[in-house]
């Protein structure tokens, strides 16, 4: 990845004549099916843009429980784009009735729901998969209902790895969707806005309003164009690592884990009894870096620079702190 990246062709991206940054766009959009792609900094400055460009202020857009675009994004939705956002179903998932049961039409006295925004895998769900009918069943009742449908699909690599299906065929159905580069992919930075050509014009313009134009960033786009070109398959390794590891702490009787919910690269860690942040605390001094995703509730994340001798190790130590 770093030999592609010294060796990349620069331009100017600001100017749309960075050769690599192109290529990766138009790679990208392939991969997911639709016209156009736009590169971006960061998966929430994708997420944000997509969102903004879809809505006027004003507007609501339905949203999972613990949705990253709500959750993990500084209030920017609202901040930014001058939206609210409606919580439909549970546990990050919700169905086409949740979508029913949850628009309103536009009238004086609420705000008119206008996006549908799935998160796919969902981060704070433990990285779950949905289900491809489902994902395809609520796009479909938003556009049934006269909404537009954002996909987060962040980890969308993942979730095409784990359900045996192609990132296409999970994306069909949404009117933009968000991909990133980084996570399991291992590339430094950048994220991708998919969709329409017509739409990706428009966020274009958001994008440097968000100030996200760069310069010479082809040797960034590099990096991404080889982890797309080589590190998709593989996550299936990160896969097994982070089901190999919740069955050793689930064995434990000090920990809680819902082994159910481990479909991917995230696994999510209750603790019996003590603090979340004094066990990540002890861990790093032992040389295992996770995080804490609640007062009792740790987060482990397995990825390509991790081998499973390591990640069995890090299963050691855990079990041994809690």
């Amino acid at each position: 990845m770093r030999e592609a990246m010294f060796a990349a062709p620069l331009g100017d991206d600001v100017f749309g004549d960075d050769p690599v940054v192109l290529q990766l766009q138009a790679h990208t959009a392939e991969l997911l099916g639709t016209e156009a792609a736009l590169f971006v900094p960061s998966g929430t400055m994708a997420n944000q843009i997509a969102l903004r460009a879809h809505t006027q202020p004003g507007d609501e857009v339905i949203i999972g429980a613990g949705a990253h675009v709500w959750r993990y994004e500084s209030g920017a939705l609202a901040a930014l784009a001058g939206v609210q956002t409606q919580v439909a179903g549970t546990g990050g998932m919700f169905s086409a009735a949740d979508v029913r049961a949850c628009w309103r039409p536009v009238d004086p006295y609420s705000a008119p729901t206008r996006v549908v925004a799935v998160e796919n895998t969902h981060n704070s769900a433990g990285g779950r998969v949905w289900d491809p009918a489902e994902l395809r069943a609520v796009a479909e009742a938003a556009h049934a209902l006269g909404m537009t449908t954002h996909l987060d699909g962040a980890r969308l690599w993942n979730a095409a790895v784990a359900s045996h299906r192609t990132e296409r065929e999970l994306a069909t159905g949404f009117d933009s969707i968000s991909v990133c580069l980084s996570k399991g992919l291992g590339a430094p930075v950048g994220s991708l806005i998919c969709g329409s050509a017509a739409f990706i014009a428009k966020c274009h313009r958001f994008r440097k309003m968000y100030g996200g134009g760069m310069r010479q960033v082809g040797f960034l786009a590099a990096a991404g164009l080889h982890a797309l070109d080589h590190h998709r398959a593989r996550l299936a390794e990160d896969h097994a690592n982070a089901r190999g590891l919740a069955e050793v702490l689930a064995s434990s009787p000090k920990l809680r884990i819902d082994l159910s919910s481990v479909q991917t690269n995230i696994v999510m860690i209750d603790l019996v009894s003590g603090s979340a942040a004094d066990l990540v605390a002890t861990a790093k001094s032992r040389d295992v870096l996770v995080t804490a995703s609640g007062p009792q509730r740790i987060r482990v994340v397995t990825h390509l620079d991790v081998s499973r001798d390591q990640v069995m190790q890090a299963a050691k130590t855990i079990a041994e702190l809690a």
